[in-house]
């Protein structure tokens, strides 16, 4: 099997959830191969993800392994078998790689918890505020990359209305919301908008207002998707430099904790939903 010349993050996750299970079991990629018989390349580029892997070598391997936890190698070989093309590789070559990946770990998460801190979260977007945001970018985009855009995030933010959505919890901090990608009339269907989306069953929408006390103030935007099993929980990071994704357990540990101390600073539910409104009307 030709190595990928373009490897996902989905991907590169397998390949590291086989190496962890090899290391937990004390064994160098050599002790591996002459314990299995698979070439100590394969097995490295394997654990690289420049290769696939099939169903019967991951049971295999987590045999070898000694890994008893059935759920985890069952959600391993569901992540080997993605044979598919979801629909955000349409977009590869169009946006940047680093949108695919997030469109393809909210694809397949079972819940997600979102903090925003100065933008509105990407699935809560209006069209109209998503090219506004675009129009402004360093460096400056041409109208087909704006467009391209435009569509790549409205056909991301069908995951809230699918056939099984994941539940969606956000807080979004008060900054966010006042900051305006375009004029009022903008910023107020935006707000509205925002409100509408609340309303959907699987979304918990609520707001740290700028009066909140006892808030640290977490500067960077948060996404943590909850996998078919807890050992595949990822976090993905924002930064001005791009985002990452995060799946060791001590991290998990620490941004759950995170989201927990953003919680408990924000309004409830109704009160978040009335603390907007007061926003639109202010506008």
């Amino acid at each position: 099997m030709p190595a990928r010349t373009v490897i996902t993050a989905r991907q590169e996750r397998l390949g590291a959830e086989l190496r962890k299970l090899r290391e937990r079991a004390g064994w160098s990629i050599r002790q591996a191969s002459e314990a299995t018989g698979i070439a100590q390349t394969k097995i490295s580029m394997t654990e690289a993800g420049r290769v696939g892997v099939s169903e019967e070598r991951v049971r295999f391997l987590g045999s070898q392994y000694a890994c008893g936890d059935a759920a985890f190698v069952d959600a391993l070989v569901a992540m080997a078998n993605e044979r598919g093309r979801g629909w955000w590789e349409e977009y590869r070559g169009l946006v940047p790689s680093g949108y695919l990946d997030m469109a393809e770990l909210e694809h397949h998460a079972a819940s997600l918890r979102a903090f925003e801190s100065v933008s509105i979260p990407g699935l809560l977007q209006t069209e109209e505020q998503i090219r506004a945001m675009f129009a402004v970018s360093t460096p400056q985009l041409s109208d087909d990359e704006i467009a391209a855009r435009v569509r790549f995030r409205r056909r991301r933010q069908e995951f809230l209305v699918g056939e099984r959505p994941a539940r969606y919890d956000v807080v979004i901090h008060e900054a966010a919301l006042r900051i305006k990608a375009g004029d009022s009339s903008v910023a107020r269907r935006q707000l509205r908008h925002v409100l509408e989306q609340s309303e959907l069953p699987q979304v918990t929408l609520r707001v740290v207002p700028f009066a909140a006390e006892d808030f640290a103030g977490l500067c960077f935007p948060m996404l943590y998707a909850g996998g078919p099993v807890p050992q595949l929980d990822t976090v993905l990071m924002d930064s001005p430099q791009g985002g990452s994704f995060v799946g060791a357990e001590a991290q998990l540990i620490r941004h759950r904790a995170l989201l927990d101390e953003v919680e408990k600073a924000a309004l409830g539910t109704v009160e978040s939903r009335e603390f907007i409104q007061r926003l639109v009307h202010s506008m």
